[in-house]
């Protein structure tokens, strides 16, 4: 079962993502970017790569939004494409996570959709029932 769905926003990508903690929210917050924006082709081998990122915010829906910021960062300037993270640090204003992934290869990747940034427009976090949820606007 996927952590995420895409709902209707106009001209944009709406993500529905969720998580039973608040670090499988931004686990699976970093996975719904990456899917909505690259499709892996089977059968390429792969050259994994690690980086790490400290990343802060006021609360938790901007501390979402710059990690989020920050992977497409990392995939648009350094055309570093996350496959896994870990949340290695966590707390309500600063995270850091250990990132697994690869650079972008036409070969192997093919871009489903350009997202050329992360918005504040409509971003939530709230804690439910089962976890966390959090919507998030991605402008394409």
């Amino acid at each position: 079962m996927s952590n995420y769905k895409c709902f209707d926003h106009t001209a944009d990508i709406g993500v529905e993502v969720t998580g039973r903690t608040r670090k499988v929210l931004f686990v699976n917050a970093a996975h719904a970017l990456f899917d909505v924006m690259i499709e892996i082709k089977p059968g390429e081998a792969s050259n994994k790569q690690q980086k790490k990122i400290t990343v802060e915010g006021s609360d938790i829906a901007e501390l979402l939004i710059n990690f989020l910021r920050e992977l497409l960062y990392l995939f648009s300037g350094e055309k570093f494409i996350t496959d896994s993270c870990e949340i290695i640090k966590f707390t309500n204003k600063e995270l850091q996570a250990r990132l697994t992934g690869e650079s972008f290869n036409s070969k192997k990747h093919l871009i489903r959709t350009e997202i050329k940034a992360v918005t504040y427009s409509g971003a939530m976090v709230e804690k439910i029932k089962t976890g966390w949820r959090a919507r998030i606007i991605f402008d394409v």
